[in-house]
């Protein structure tokens, strides 16, 4: 399959490889003593996460659950408390089942295989194609938000990718891998990579990008963005906010805590009251009795 680039693909890889070589950041999850599980912990806390919050919070965890058995041997609650104040805390949850479908499926051992890791709770495409692609070096298209928009400006002259990864996005990442093995999974980190340290969303420095020479967006003449309108995130006074304050106490509170105790924690009750629901719904938090909450599977208070 070929993809729209006046740039022969050897010379696109090498460009970018040889950059990768020099440039790349030294990190825990890279380096050839990281496990499969370590290679896993690490894509499931870089979701919407920075490098720089994630690198205590993986280092911690790996020491206390150096294993997925580990992991599976201690209560999801556990997982949650020590998630911290990562963001998203669902993917403390979907961690913890994928460690335990892992222990009863696979004896303990992250599977190799794609359909398999696919197959794993809290997995979808993105986490098994760079689980496979990281941690076993097998030949899939990693499409992180980063590859995204690297992809859209080198090879469709566009500023941002979609909102949602496209089927066409797929056929292109795919057409672009080399054909080896380890070769390609060197590139789909090395692209990653370019897109976090150089072709940024906001300000690309594009004066320091190996491919700039090659880039259809650039040479096109940097046309703005025209798609529909990209939503900032916000967090002050959400829904999100509120969550992330309960959650701290229950965190913090290693037991039961009482409504009231929760209900310090935010003025407006109805939004309050939302995100106590919510929590409660995505399973992060238990009722265990009439206005009593704690973390699931915690103890109960002696």
């Amino acid at each position: 399959m070929s993809v729209h680039t006046a740039v022969p693909l050897p010379v696109l890889h090498s460009t970018i490889l040889d950059w990768y070589a020099e440039h790349a950041r030294d990190l825990p999850w890279r380096t050839p003593q990281a496990t499969p599980w370590a290679v896993m912990v690490s894509e499931f806390m870089l979701q919407q996460t920075p490098v720089k919050r994630v690198l205590p919070a993986y280092a911690a965890w790996l020491e206390r659950w150096p294993t997925p058995a580990a992991l599976a041997a201690d209560a999801p609650g556990e997982a949650v408390r020590m998630w911290g104040r990562l963001g998203y805390p669902r993917r403390a949850l979907r961690l913890h089942a994928a460690a335990t479908a892992i222990t009863e499926r696979h004896h303990g051992e992250v599977p190799d295989d794609h359909a398999q890791l696919l197959a794993l709770p809290g997995v979808g495409e993105y986490t098994a194609a760079a689980v496979a692609s990281f941690a076993f070096r097998q030949r899939h298209a990693v499409l992180d938000t980063n590859v995204r928009r690297v992809l859209a400006r080198v090879v469709d002259a566009v500023e941002h990718p979609p909102t949602a990864t496209t089927a066409a996005e797929r056929r292109t990442a795919t057409a672009l891998l080399p054909e080896a093995d380890g070769t390609a999974a060197t590139w789909a980190v090395a692209v990653m990579e370019l897109g976090a340290l150089v072709c940024t969303a906001r300000t690309p420095r594009c004066g320091g990008c190996p491919v700039a020479a090659m880039c259809a967006w650039r040479l096109a003449g940097s046309p703005p963005y025209d798609g529909p309108p990209r939503r900032g995130q916000t967090y002050a006074g959400t829904d999100r906010q509120v969550r992330g304050k309960l959650l701290a106490v229950l965190r913090e509170a290693h037991g039961e805590v009482t409504q009231a105790v929760l209900d310090a924690v935010w003025d407006e009750p109805v939004q309050r009251a939302r995100a106590l629901d919510g929590l409660v719904a995505d399973g992060l938090v238990e009722p265990v009795g009439p206005g009593v909450y704690r973390l699931p599977g915690s103890a109960p208070r002696a």
